[in-house]
C-alpha cells in the first residue's frame, strides 16, 4: 500500500457490470466519492478484466494481459492507485498486477502483448478495493461526519460476500483492512450511516459467484442460508459490496420461495447507494435506488423524507 503521506492520483475501473446488472453501484459510487472528499478519474477506454473469460484458456497470459492493459492506461494517466468497486475486478486486476511486479517473465511477456497496441506497463500502480480505500484513506468519523441524513431505524444485514475480503483483505498489498472470515468494514460503514447493523453469522458466506448464473439449481440452497439468515436477524434490507452478490441474492428469490415454500421479498442494496441516502444525495440521479428490482419501503420512506 502507499504511503499515506504520499500524494495520490485515483484512477477509476468500473468494470464490465457497471454497464447493466450493477450500474447502481457505478453510479452510487461515482457519487459518494466526492463527498469523502477524494478524486479520481475514470481509465481512459479500458477493457474486460478477463472474469468471465479467464477458463476459456490460454493459460494466464491473455487474462494478465487484459488487465495490463487497463493498468498501463492507468499509468499514461500518472496514476498512482486504481481504485475498482467490483469484487471480481478487483480480484483480476489485483492478482495481476501483483503477478506481473514479482516475475519479471511474465511482465515481459505482457508487454511484449501491449507492444502490438504500442503501450507497455512499468508495474509502479497499487489497485485497491473501493471499500478498502474508504476505510484506509477516509476512516469511519468521516463518514458519519458527512451523513446529513442518517438512515435511523433501518436495519441492515451486512453481507460481503466470499471475493470482497479473499484472498488479499488481510494481506499487505491488500491494505490490511479487515479480516477474512469476520469482516466488519460493511456493518461500519452501516453503523456510520446512521443504521443499525444486524448480527449475521453468513456475512462471508458464497452465493454460487458465476454458477449461479449458469445452473441457478445448484446454488438455490446457498442464497437461501443468507436470505434466512437476514431475516432471523430482522433486516429490512441486506446490503453487500460485490455486484454478483446482489444480483444472485436479489434476483433468485422467487426461484426460492417456489422450490422450497418460502415468501422472501428482501431489498438487496449496495453500501453505496445507503451512504448516498444518508448523504442526502438523490435517490433515483445518485443512489440510483430505481435500479434495485426489489425496493425497500422503509428506505423509500427514508428517502422521501430527506
Amino acid at each position: 500500500m502507499n504511503d499515506k503521506g504520499a500524494k495520490k492520483k485515483f484512477v477509476y475501473y468500473p468494470g464490465c457490470s457497471s454497464q447493466g446488472s450493477s450500474k447502481h453501484l457505478d453510479e452510487s459510487l461515482r457519487a459518494i466519492v466526492p463527498e469523502l472528499g477524494l478524486e479520481m478519474e475514470e481509465i481512459d477506454d479500458w477493457n474486460c478484466c478477463g472474469a468471465s473469460v479467464g477458463n476459456i484458456g490460454g493459460g494466464p497470459l491473455p487474462t494478465t494481459a487484459l488487465s495490463g492493459r487497463n493498468l498501463a492506461k492507468a499509468e499514461e494517466q500518472q496514476a498512482t492507485d486504481v481504485i475498482t468497486g467490483c469484487a471480481a475486478c478487483y480480484l483480476n486486476t489485483h492478482g495481476a498486477n501483483e503477478r506481473i511486479k514479482a516475475d519479471i517473465a511474465l511482465r515481459s511477456k505482457v508487454n511484449e502483448s501491449l507492444a502490438v497496441a504500442d503501450m507497455s506497463y512499468e508495474a509502479n500502480l497499487q489497485v485497491r478495493h473501493a471499500c478498502e480505500v474508504i476505510v484506509n484513506e477516509v476512516g469511519i468519523d468521516k463518514i458519519k461526519e458527512r451523513v446529513t441524513n442518517p438512515l435511523e431505524g433501518l436495519k441492515v444485514a451486512g453481507y460481503v460476500g466470499c471475493q470482497t475480503v479473499r484472498p488479499f483483505a488481510n494481506t499487505e498489498s491488500g491494505g490490511n483492512y479487515d479480516t477474512f472470515d469476520d469482516p466488519e468494514f460493511l456493518d461500519q460503514f452501516t453503523e456510520a450511516c446512521g443504521a443499525e447493523a444486524v448480527d449475521y453469522d453468513v456475512k462471508t458466506s458464497c452465493c454460487g459467484g458465476s454458477v449461479s448464473v449458469i445452473s441457478p439449481e445448484k446454488t438455490l440452497h446457498l442464497i437461501k442460508e443468507i436470505l434466512q439468515a437476514a431475516e432471523d436477524a430482522g433486516a429490512d434490507v441486506i446490503s453487500t459490496p460485490c455486484p454478483l452478490c446482489q444480483t444472485n441474492v436479489e434476483m433468485y428469490q422467487p426461484a426460492i420461495n417456489k422450490k422450497f415454500g418460502t415468501d422472501f421479498n428482501i431489498p438487496v442494496v449496495f453500501y453505496s447507494q445507503l451512504m448516498a441516502k444518508a448523504f442526502g444525495l438523490d435517490g433515483k440521479k445518485d443512489a440510483g435506488l430505481h435500479r434495485n428490482t426489489i425496493r425497500s419501503e422503509k428506505l423509500d420512506i427514508l428517502v422521501k423524507n430527506s
